[in-house]
């Protein structure tokens, strides 16, 4: 049989570091495999998944922009997790030769605030990592939050798909003062538009979060750090939404008593 291996697959693909994540992590726990990064643009998708169904050495893949929703017709279980947030960012084949769809991306965005409470949040962005966010700030019972995207029916019909009190309005307008904001757009990406001084709409003492990898040290959070604000990176989610889906494709949870020799390789 041919190595076990499991892949991201989006469009780009270059930029990601998932593959240099779970190599890692392969080589610490010695198992005999790899992890590759597949470009797979959207015409391609359907055949992807056919072509990945037959082949036995295959444990799964991540999903990364922009196919967390138009793979999941594609699958033939969600799982109820995924179902609600109405995005898929990790498939695994099933004993039965099906695709199961799960969403690692709440947990992994959840993993870095830790206990801390939230009232009023700011999101940036209304894609499927947005999704997956929003899930989780409903299951965190924040009161308020301001949803900054360029279609405001979209924004509008997102809050209420995950029963959130809020508004929504163009990015970089003016919104109440949040305790936490979290850019989950492409704002500040490498090749992206730059992110407005939305810091300026976080109360002293408040929190921003940045899911972007490309750079991790975007702007928005440079801008932050000099105000004295705590920031988190793309990195923390990365590496979170990570780690529950290796449990997934390999059968065990990788030691995250190694994170900080990760951030180093990855930021080397």
């Amino acid at each position: 049989m041919s190595r076990a291996y499991a892949e991201v697959i989006g469009d780009p693909i270059a930029q990601s570091k998932s593959p240099a994540i779970h190599n890692f992590w392969l080589a610490r726990l010695g198992i005999d495999a790899e992890y590759r990064a597949c470009h797979v643009r959207a015409e391609g998708l359907a055949d992807y998944f056919a072509g990945r169904r037959g082949d036995p050495a295959w444990r799964g893949c991540n999903i990364t922009m922009p196919h967390k929703q138009a793979a999941m017709p594609l699958l033939d279980a969600i799982d109820a997790a995924a179902a609600r947030i109405g995005a898929v960012n990790t498939v695994v084949p099933s004993p039965s030769g099906g695709l199961c769809g799960f969403n690692t991306d709440m947990p992994g965005f959840l993993e870095p605030l830790g206990d801390d409470t939230f009232g009023v949040v700011t999101v940036i962005g209304a894609g499927g990592a947005a999704r997956a966010i929003l899930a989780g700030l409903a299951q965190r019972g924040v009161q308020w939050v301001s949803l900054q995207n360029r279609s405001l029916d979209k924004g509008k019909a997102l809050l209420a798909e995950f029963g959130l009190k809020g508004c929504v309005v163009q990015p970089g307008e003016a919104v109440a003062a949040a305790d936490l904001l979290i850019n989950t757009s492409s704002l500040g990406m490498a090749g992206f538009s730059p992110m407005p001084p939305v810091e300026r709409q976080v109360a002293d003492g408040g929190t921003v979060y940045d899911i972007v990898t490309t750079p991790i040290e975007t702007d928005l959070l440079l801008r932050a750090r000099a105000r004295g604000l705590r920031t988190i990176d793309g990195l923390a989610m990365l590496i979170g939404q990570a780690a529950f889906a290796f449990e997934k494709f390999f059968g065990t949870l990788p030691s995250r008593g190694d994170d900080a020799a990760l951030r180093a390789a990855l930021t080397a």
